[in-house]
């Protein structure tokens, strides 16, 4: 297998790293990665997340098991574990069937390799197409938000919101971010604060609940946010904490924009209520955790009910940024997005 590299991801002689995202800002740690259980392990702990970088890391690690030796029966049967990893992030189930075709072919385990070479090199090019439809609707001097970590944390490449949000920066628009702490796990306060200052991206982070005062008072231009799965109509799944934005934005007259790979977009969805949300430990909520440390400030018997992701129904979205364009409200209810998987 080739040398790859993202900020999350790399391969290294052969073998899988991943950056473990739990212990950023304060720490860089690889992690090798040899084993589908070790791989399960680190999506649900979210040392490795993100839908984009969850799919391409699943399958570079099946190239990996290929390449040790591994059967084809045993291959088959570790996706199917990987596939069951994040419900609500259909890349990953979109990747898995793609490497789960190349298994199919003779030489199962060239392909296998080249499967998962192709889909991150592949990730990088949706990233930069993303990337360059987003920063064209930014205008100079515009007051930008986002919410959780859409960078090149979350991808292979430079990222989808993120992505978009960094070019504008670098064609030179002046542009100022917020960036939501995005609660319970603070992926925008640890993650987005920490890849903009990597970037240069002149940024403040705000509380989650402080977005409608900025809205309020005129110092939200546009709104920038990814997604994890997106409905054949529109409506879509990310970061709980999404749909109050999105609500937020449309009181305000703020254009709000989701921006993901076509990768995302499930056409098996025909609508939001088709799409399954991920429900996650309770103690993220009753308290917080990392590199930092922990603490709780609930009652540790604390009833507690904690939806990774919410859905925002496609009337509250101004525009969809794909690697294909972007696309509006009548696009969308025209079937657009069938045209565009489909070819």
């Amino acid at each position: 297998m080739k040398n790859l590299t993202s900020l999350s991801l790399k391969t290294v002689q052969g073998e899988l790293f991943v950056l473990d995202q739990t212990l950023l800002p304060q720490r860089q740690l690889w992690l090798l990665c040899q084993t589908v259980p070790a791989m399960v392990a680190m999506i649900k702990a979210l040392q490795l997340r993100g839908a984009p970088a969850i799919g391409i890391g699943a399958c570079l690690l099946l190239a990996y098991r290929a390449s040790v030796g591994d059967s084809r029966e045993q291959l088959l049967l570790d996706a199917e574990v990987l596939r069951a990893a994040r419900p609500t992030a259909v890349n990953l189930m979109n990747n898995l069937d793609t490497m789960i075709a190349a298994l199919a072919q003779d030489d199962y385990k060239a392909a296998a390799i080249a499967c998962a070479e192709q889909l991150f090199a592949e990730d990088v090019a949706l990233c930069q197409r993303m990337a360059e439809h987003g920063a064209a609707l930014v205008q100079q001097g515009e007051q930008l938000l986002t919410h959780c970590n859409t960078g090149g944390l979350a991808t292979a490449g430079v990222g989808t919101a993120l992505g978009v949000i960094n070019l504008a920066h670098q064609q030179g628009k002046n542009i100022r971010l917020w960036v939501d702490e995005t609660r319970p796990l603070l992926q925008g306060g640890r993650l987005t604060a920490w890849e903009c200052q990597q970037l240069g991206i002149p940024y403040q982070l705000i509380c989650d609940n402080m977005a409608a005062m900025l809205m309020a008072r005129g110092q939200v231009d546009r709104i920038f946010v990814g997604s994890d799965r997106i409905a054949a109509n529109g409506d879509f799944a990310n970061k709980v904490g999404t749909y109050s934005l999105a609500v937020l934005a449309h009181y305000h007259q703020v254009p709000f924009y989701v921006v993901a790979p076509h990768t995302t977009v499930d056409l098996a969805c025909a609508d939001s209520s088709a799409i399954p949300i991920e429900q996650r430990d309770a103690n993220e909520v009753r308290g917080v955790s990392g590199a930092f440390g922990s603490a709780i400030w609930a009652p540790e018997q604390a009833s507690v009910f904690n939806p990774a992701f919410d859905v925002t129904p496609a009337e509250l979205v101004t525009g969809w940024v794909l690697d294909t364009g972007v696309y509006s409200q009548a696009d969308i209810a025209m079937g657009i997005l069938q045209r565009v998987i489909r070819k």
